[in-house]
């Protein structure tokens, strides 16, 4: 009896390192994929509109946004200039004027140009006050539907887009909050 007893701390020990071990390797598979997620957010496709200033950004540069475009209370710009003036459901024909449904700027909160480093990018990409109160689950549903999201990897006419594909960046969001949405712990 004493012997099964021993047996089964032991293997109960095992299995707790094996829990801790695959939480690691789970860590460090969110914090791979993460790192990757943040090249995107980061370029210029996702910065021009996650930006904290008062109005757009354009252009792979990042310059301000032509025709003093503002970003006006709600993001859609002010009167008379407001997003849906030039921004339609698709690209221009010519490719000039950028368009998907629902143009706008990302609301102040979710503003991405001050984040020093990785961590403050994914922090505040986690912090529900911020964030629109989604959870990781949430964020990846934003990140792999939302129309402005994909418009940016065929963003058309020399604008350059993200450096991770549309597909690859899909499959890295779901491996990342599947694995924990793990965060940096330094910038």
């Amino acid at each position: 009896m004493r012997a099964s007893t021993v047996a089964s701390a032991v293997l109960a020990i095992i299995g707790i390192g094996a829990a801790f071990g695959q939480a690691g390797t789970d860590r460090e598979s969110s914090l791979a994929a993460f790192k990757q997620i943040a090249q995107v957010m980061r370029s210029p496709r996702c910065m021009n509109c996650h930006t904290a200033a008062e109005y757009p950004r354009q252009g792979n540069e990042g310059r301000r946004h032509d025709q003093l475009v503002v970003r006006g209370s709600d993001g859609h710009g002010a009167a008379p200039m407001l997003c849906s003036a030039c921004h339609q459901d698709s690209n221009s024909p010519d490719g000039y004027v950028p368009g998907a449904s629902d143009w706008q700027m990302a609301p102040r909160s979710m503003s991405w140009e001050r984040a020093r480093g990785d961590k403050e990018l994914c922090n505040g990409l986690l912090d529900k006050t911020r964030n629109g109160n989604r959870l990781a689950k949430g964020i990846v549903i934003h990140m792999t539907n939302d129309p402005l999201v994909q418009w940016a990897f065929e963003p058309g006419r020399r604008r350059t887009p993200p450096p991770i594909g549309q597909e690859e960046f899909h499959a890295l969001l779901q491996r990342w909050e599947a694995t924990g949405a793990a965060c940096p712990d330094e910038n």
